[in-house]
């Protein structure tokens, strides 16, 4: 039996760079669940998996550090939104595509990375998970040759990655609707009723 041919390598960006206003101003990534900050269970996942894991974080540098091989942070200092995020992660990956995931979704699986990348290496198109038809354009697949155009969006005013991704030809990889890997523990009530749980 023929081994799969393996993919090519790409580069991962965890998305820890914003304000935290529903979590009362605190840096989500560094919170705890399960006795780990968040960010330390997507680097678990991911680190395997690249030799170029990046972090987009606007504070707390020396914590971040300790999980990435680089770090990248907004050029404005207002907190301007992810998709400030994933234009610094495109212009700082050294492989032609770049895996995005936000730092509060402990409960991603390397079974939903591995069908993000087959269906982006057969379609050659960027790549957004759509969940029982709602869009979470932080969990993204993009070649880094997007980085021009996203970069003219920007500056045309756009600030939402879902219009600017799915102008620029994004797919949907849908997933169900009640799908427990993309719960996203963003609020306090949502991370304390977490706790005790497991993914599933």
């Amino acid at each position: 039996m023929t081994a799969p041919t393996p993919f090519p390598p790409c580069s991962i960006l965890l998305l820890a760079g914003g304000r935290g206003q529903r979590m009362g101003g605190q840096d989500k990534g560094l919170l705890a669940w399960q006795g780990q900050p968040l960010i330390a269970h997507l680097h678990q996942l991911t680190r395997p998996l690249t030799d170029d894991l990046i972090i987009s974080c606007n504070r707390n540098q020396e914590r971040y550090g300790a999980y990435a091989d680089q770090l990248v942070a907004d050029p404005e200092h207002d907190f301007p939104g992810p998709l400030a995020g994933i234009l610094a992660g495109l212009a700082a990956a050294r492989h032609a595509w770049l895996l995005v995931l936000p730092c509060d979704a402990p409960c991603v699986d390397a079974a939903l990375l591995q069908t993000m990348r087959q269906q982006a290496h057969r379609d050659g198109q960027p790549l957004l998970v759509r969940r029982g038809g709602q869009w979470e354009p932080l969990f993204c697949l993009l070649p880094r040759t997007l980085l021009a155009p996203l970069q003219q969006a920007w500056q045309a005013g756009e600030r939402s990655p879902r219009r600017a991704l799915l102008a620029l030809g994004a797919q949907a990889l849908d997933c169900p609707a009640d799908d427990p890997r993309l719960a996203n523990l963003n609020t306090p009530q949502l991370l304390a009723a977490a706790v005790q749980k497991r993914c599933d």
